[in-house]
């Protein structure tokens, strides 16, 4: 029963995480917004490293650096998928697989479930799908690319777990610390070369307007923000006040968003150690359930029937994974 409240705590902090991630991404590119919430995190697992103190082993560690590897690679094969599109099929899909490898190998290391977990793990899998599409009749049809990218996405993220579940239970929270350094280092890399870049053809000869437009299109957005204060007529130091006034609470979002998705890591973290691999998966995997009720609280959105069908399952499935 704990370990089932567990999930579903760390399924409202990451779905948490992920609206306020968006919303960050509204303002700032996307792998900006990782990158910063990535540091975020880590400064909260640092803390909590001095108040839940582990043994550090070649283990913990290894598991730790694979897990934020698989990490980093599956959220830039997502946002990868997502800009091809269309997200309301792509996002569900990945969403699925990110469940199911999980609990295959759950199955596989002799996970044993009752009736009423199976059919908890039914209801939940169906659950992620219709919360997460948005039937548009005006979308295109997936491409091969966005359909491999998908499941390699969510490949990705399911291996997330399964590495976690492989670290020593006396390591506390040093497999997270671990996985948080490395995703700090692969997505703040990745910002600092698309910055380099961006700055090299803005500087480069015949770099004018059309040379700086194409290389923001073509860096992710990392120089975005100068562009719109030159536009602006803000541009040098005195126009930065205004810039930075205007993403701050783009970067408070952004810092926030890395803060719950800490969170949710060390959850579903505790949840693996007392629980089983298989039900932590599927619980955490209805996180979308949560960023689609704070969009309809927050942002206003209406609910489509299928997302109101997939909520009632959500709940459902919680339900049954508790009682098996």
């Amino acid at each position: 029963m704990l370990s089932v409240l567990l999930g579903l705590a760390a399924a409202v902090a990451y779905g948490s995480g992920d609206f306020l991630g968006g919303l960050a991404a509204r303002r700032l590119p996307p792998l900006r917004v990782t990158a910063i919430s990535a540091a975020s995190g880590l400064v909260l697992l640092l803390v909590l490293l001095v108040v839940v103190p582990g043994t550090p082993s070649s283990a913990a560690v290894g598991w730790g650096v694979a897990s934020g590897v698989a990490g980093a690679a599956a959220i830039a094969l997502l946002y990868a998928c997502l800009a091809i599109g269309p997200m309301s099929i792509l996002s569900p899909l990945t969403a699925v697989v990110s469940a199911i490898v999980p609990v295959g190998v759950g199955l596989l290391q002799g996970s044993r479930l009752g009736p009423a977990g199976w059919a908890g793990i039914a209801l939940a899998l169906v659950a992620v799908v219709l919360v997460g599409f948005v039937p548009d009749a005006s979308a295109p049809k997936p491409t091969a690319a966005g359909l491999l990218m998908a499941l390699a996405a969510g490949v990705g993220i399911g291996v997330v777990l399964v590495f976690l579940d492989q670290t020593p239970a006396d390591s506390g929270l040093v497999p997270l610390v671990a996985n948080r350094v490395t995703n700090v280092v692969l997505t703040g890399g990745a910002v600092a070369v698309l910055a380099l870049v961006a700055i090299s053809r803005r500087r480069s000869p015949g770099g004018g307007g059309a040379g700086r437009a194409g290389g923001a299109g073509r860096a992710g957005g990392a120089g975005r923000a100068l562009p719109t204060a030159h536009a602006s007529g803000t541009a040098g130091p005195a126009g930065m006040p205004s810039v930075a006034r205007s993403l701050a609470p783009a970067l408070r979002l952004a810092l926030l968003c890395g803060v719950a998705d800490a969170g949710a890591n060390v959850l579903i973290l505790l949840g693996l150690r007392l629980g089983d691999l298989t039900v932590m998966s599927v619980l955490t995997a209805l996180y979308s359930a949560v960023t689609v009720v704070l969009a309809a609280v927050v942002l206003r959105e209406r609910f489509t029937r299928s997302q109101v069908v997939g909520l009632v399952l959500a709940l459902a499935a919680a339900v049954l994974l508790a009682l098996d």
